[in-house]
This record gives C-alpha cells, structure tokens and sequence, in this order.
C-alpha cells in the first residue's frame, strides 16, 4: 500500500465531490465555443448553439450571443461550422497500461488463421534478440475457418528461440509455444490452478493453450516492465484516448504502483484524459487505504475495486447455469472461489470503495447479484457505494429486475456483443442466446443504469465503434440487416447518455461530468459528423476534430 501514500494525503473527506462554483458571469471566458449543434445530454436543454468556458468549467450553455457575450481580449473562440459538440465521451471500463502495452507489442486483432499469427510472430522474432520474450494480443479462434485451439507446435516450428505469450483478444486465454512452457516449467505433472485449465493432450501433455487462472503458470515468469516502460505505456494509450475523444477512462484492475505513477502525471500536468481507477483486490492482510476524490481537478480519482467472479465466453470461462451447447462437459470457471470473493468484496465496501465485479455467464451474474444483495443486507450504507456489475452479458430473466432492485449499475460494452455475435449461440444455443445474450434494452427498460465502455484492449477503443454498435447492433459491414436482437437496441440519446451520463453516475461523477451545463467541468467534443443526424454507416466515419478536457484543447485536428 505504500504505492498510494502521496494519494493518500490527498483524499477528499467524506468521498464528497469537488463541485466549484463558477466565477461571476460578467467575468471574460477563456474558450467560446460557437456556431454549433450542442448536444447537452441535459433534459432540462437538450440542444444549444454555443459554450462558454471559464477555467476548466462551463458558465454559458446556450446561444452564440450569450456566449460571445463573454468574449474578452484573451478569448479563445472556436467557429465550430455548424458541427455537432457532444459531452466528452467516456470509456466506462477500459485497462489503460493494457492499452499502452498492446501499442508496444504485436497486435493480433483481425488475424484470421493460427498461420496469419505464427508469420506476424516469426516477424516479430526476426527484430530482437534470441531468448527476449515476445509478446502479443488479440488472436481469437473462433475468427478462423479452423475454429480449434492452437497449439504450442505451430509456434515451435517457426519461433524456436524466443519464449512466446500471446494473449487471446478476450484476456482470459493465454496461447504459448514450448519454449515459454520450460520455461516455467509446465509440464504434465503441473496440475491445472483453481479458476483455470490447461489445454492436454490425451497424454495429459499442454498443448500451448492456457485459460484463466492458468494463464499465470507462464505469465509470472515475463519479466516486468520497468518504470520507464510502464510510464511509455501510460503515454500512449493516453495520447491515444485524447484523439479518439474519451476524456475519461474508468482503469479496470490497476496496481498500487500504477496509481501512484498516474498520481505524479496528473500533478505534472501531462494526463489528457480523466482516470478513475479501479484497483486491484487488497491481498490477505492487507487494508485499503482511504478512497482518493477529485484529486487535481478530477484528474484523478482512486475509489473502487475490480474483483472477478468468472472467465469469459469465448474461451468458455464464463460460469454458465447449464453446461456449454458445443462442450458439453462443462459449465466454465468461477475464477475467484465464492469465499474468496465474498471476502474481497466485504474489504471493499468495509473500507468506502466501490465493488465492481467482473460477471459474464448467467451463473457469475446470478452469483454477484446474490453478493450484491448480502453485502447491502450486512454493510449499513453499502448500497450508497453504487456497486457495479462489469459487463453483465448473459443473464437469466429472473436476475434482470434485480440490477435496478438493488442499484446495480450495469457496466456493458457493446462492442462486444457486435464482435461475439457470430459464434454466441454455438456457445450457449440459440435460447440462451436470444432470452439472455446482451440485453441492454431490457436492462434499461426494467430501470437499470447502463455505464457504456470498450473493454479495450479486448475491443478497439474507439468510442464511435460501441456507439455504432449500440444503436444498430451490426458489424462494419452493416450485417446481419436490421441488426443482431434489433429489439435490443438503444437509441442515439440513449446510447449517448450511458457513453456520458451514465459513466459519470458510475463514477460518482454526475455533479461534475457527463452533461454540457453550466457549473460543470468542460469537457466536450467537436465532431466531424453529427452521430445523432447521419446515416448509421456514417457514424463509424466520425472523428473528434477538437477534444476538450477541463477546458484544455488535448487534441485538435483541421478546426
């Protein structure tokens, strides 16, 4: 816990929001926004035609006259063209390192053979040297005509010299070649870890394939990142963020130290994009330090923890009622034992943070519902934590009116649904599937909270895909017509909202973030194309051409 000590010193008393009131209105603005169709989020002004910012809030949201009306000698004004301006879009659960990683190592996202993997590694080996460890992540079996797990071979043949750690595109299934396996020493008598499998051979031999908690069998013997590294990494996927218009991540699952290195970047100036982390689960022993709010002008904010009931659907990891349609012999993984996870999640709101457990198979979700409901019952004051259900992807009827019954904010990604959608009901038939797969609307319509994000690296962090995919339910191609479960769509506010207001209720935010008006932080968009107006496919076209974060240009592009 000493990561967080400078954090520390810096807790806001009581987890109360640092809301500021904005300066006398005769006072001159910094930034004028003008000449725009403002998309506010808010119900009170669904619409305005400018904005008007003092120091890194909004004190005008309305029209051009009333915003030029601040306009001084130092004024910045913006002529948006007519362009739509969004709330600053956030990314409801994302892993930022994560992200910086996969921008330093092979990206195998889109590969459509093991063989398309194996050349994009021998590549890769060809460039360092013997005995380096060579990374990489987004491979996803069920992309190719050959839809079997890979295996440790096909790497032997090409990359003999170099340990290999390829993650699979969900991050609960590790593929390895030989070389990696000795040196971890997996071998047949290593017995498979609680929460985890390894893929045998008949023999009982590893075939190279490692799922869940077995993926830590070779994964802690990588070496890790230095300090500089670790702060490259947080460099690009925050420049990265900046360009695509999140201007705030919810950091999913992050390391004492981690936080502390985002701690000195705020300070120094060098975050574009607002983080609200989620840190890893206290070890045995250990006690979490008090929730850090609002820190550097809600640059920072450290008051949540990112448990883990299951593993993941296409992996078959994901904790199911009943066992897999195409693997019959299984019901997928509860990855944390439930006494185990009871536990974590009583430390949690024991000590003020907000429990956010990952739930993907209706059993895990059932499970984390039922934990939910017992820490509320024994914890006075819990509920008031906001707890929060990541990803929420297949769910028995019975357990969707319980998200708003208990408060649970259901944190989703909708590109997921869009990406697994091909291959879902192999998983689960077609029942399953169509009663339970991805319901946001039924979510929504029984009074949950959605919270949208990407889930990135697993998915593209680009918002504008999961906005796309949240209103049409389609691939890029616009497949299958009229979109996958059409009846689950959201509509462009609707979607809008949990990309913006509904993240910042998740964040504990929604004083300060997620709506354009006045008294809130400034943190909005200019958009090449108005996603609220244009056709569907047109949506995927669209690209900030200004990101404002508190005020700040972090990124500006042909305006």
């Amino acid at each position: 816990m000493r990561g967080l000590s400078l954090l520390l010193a810096l807790a806001v008393a009581g987890g109360v929001s640092l809301t500021q009131v904005p300066s006398p209105p005769t006072s001159p603005a910094d930034l004028v926004v003008m000449n725009a169709r403002v998309y506010t989020v808010d119900t009170g002004r669904p619409e305005a035609q400018a904005l008007a910012v003092r120091g890194d809030r909004l004190v005008v949201v309305g029209t051009t006259a009333e915003a030029l009306a601040l306009r001084g000698p130092k004024t910045q004004v913006v002529d948006a063209g007519g362009r739509a301006v969004i709330p600053g879009l956030h990314d409801a659960h994302g892993h930022v390192l994560g992200l910086g990683e996969g921008l330093q190592n092979v990206d195998l996202r889109g590969t459509t053979s093991a063989q398309a993997v194996v050349d994009a590694i021998r590549a890769k080996a060809q460039q360092v040297p013997p005995g380096q460890w060579i990374r990489g992540r987004g491979w996803d079996q069920n992309d190719w005509a050959d839809s079997a797990w890979p295996t440790a071979a096909q790497l032997d043949a090409a990359i003999p010299n170099h340990p290999v750690y390829l993650s699979r595109v969900d991050g609960h299934a590790a593929w390895v070649n030989t070389t990696a396996l000795r040196a971890a020493g997996v071998t047949a008598s290593v017995a498979d870890p609680e929460g985890g499998r390894v893929l045998r051979t008949p023999a009982g031999a590893p075939t190279g394939v490692l799922v869940d908690t077995a993926m830590g069998l070779v994964a802690r013997h990588i070496p890790a990142p230095d300090a500089a590294a670790r702060r490259e990494q947080l460099r690009l996927a925050d420049d990265l963020a900046a360009r695509l218009g999140l201007t705030m991540v919810h950091d999913a699952g992050v390391a004492w130290p981690d936080a502390e290195m985002y701690r000195v970047a705020a300070d120094e100036g060098r975050l574009k994009t607002r983080l609200y982390v989620m840190l890893r689960p206290p070890r045995a022993g250990e006690t979490l330090p008090p929730p850090v709010i609002g820190h550097a002008g809600h640059l920072l904010t450290v008051r949540a923890v990112k448990l883990v009931a299951d593993g993941a659907l296409g992996s078959r990891g994901a904790a199911l009622h009943e066992p897999y349609s195409d693997e019959p012999g299984t019901r997928g993984l509860l990855v944390t034992p439930p006494d185990q996870l009871y536990a974590q999640a009583l430390a949690t709101v024991t000590a003020g943070y907000q429990p956010c457990i990952h739930a993907i198979g209706d059993r895990a979700n059932t499970a984390v519902l039922d934990l939910f409901e017992r820490l509320q019952r024994e914890v006075p004051g819990s509920r008031a934590l906001r707890m929060r259900n990541e990803h929420a992807q297949i769910l028995r009827a019975s357990d969707i009116p319980r998200f708003a019954a208990l408060d649970v904010i259901a944190s989703v990604q909708a590109t997921h649904a869009t990406s697994d959608m091909p291959w879902v009901a192999q998983r689960i038939g077609e029942a399953r599937t169509r009663d339970g797969a991805y319901l946001w609307q039924a979510l929504r319509r029984s009074g949950a909270r959605l919270a949208n994000g990407s889930d990135f690296p697993v998915e593209e962090p680009n918002p504008m895909l999961g906005f796309y995919a949240s209103v049409t339910r389609q691939d890029r191609a616009g497949q299958p017509p009229g979109g996958w479960m059409p009846d689950q769509r959201l509509t462009r506010a609707e979607a809008l909202h949990s990309f913006t207001a509904g993240a910042a209720y998740a964040a504990h935010l929604e004083q300060d973030l997620g709506i354009l008006r006045p008294g809130a932080l400034a943190d909005l968009l200019v958009l090449s194309d108005d996603i609220m107006q244009v056709a569907p496919a047109r949506i995927l076209e669209a690209r900030p051409l200004m990101t404002i974060r508190g005020g700040r240009v972090t990124f500006r592009d042909g305006l």
